[in-house]
């Protein structure tokens, strides 16, 4: 089963770590993309720009609007995603567990391999 897995993070707790305690969370994350590479479970992984770079785009009173950033009222911020092929739930958490070291991981069954009843 495929799933996608959503770092979201608070830029300002990250800027507050000791460069040592962000290196090594880090180094956790790397090492996870080590393990899923190997066992042939990663489908895809990447980081995102700047939360400054993104750009907000809706519907408001029948008129397009876009906005400079992401949602405002969010301290975290969408940082980055990995789309796995794991065996179950309960190997989803293992590896969604290191990454969610400061951060906050939102896992969900990608539609396509869930069927649209999701």
């Amino acid at each position: 089963m495929k799933y996608v897995i959503l770092i979201h993070s608070n830029p300002a707790a990250w800027a507050a770590l000791a460069p040592e305690e962000a290196d090594r969370v880090i180094g956790d994350h790397f090492a996870m993309i080590r393990e899923l590479q190997e066992s042939g479970e990663l489908v895809t992984q990447f980081g995102l720009a700047d939360p400054e770079t993104a750009r907000t785009v809706r519907h408001a009173a029948g008129s397009l609007v876009v906005t400079d950033g992401p949602f405002s009222e969010a301290k975290e911020q969408l940082l980055g995603l990995f789309v796995v092929d794991v065996g179950s739930e309960e190997r989803l958490v293992e590896v969604a567990s290191p990454l969610a070291q400061y951060a906050v991981v939102e896992v969900r069954p990608l539609m396509v391999e869930a069927g649209n009843e999701m």
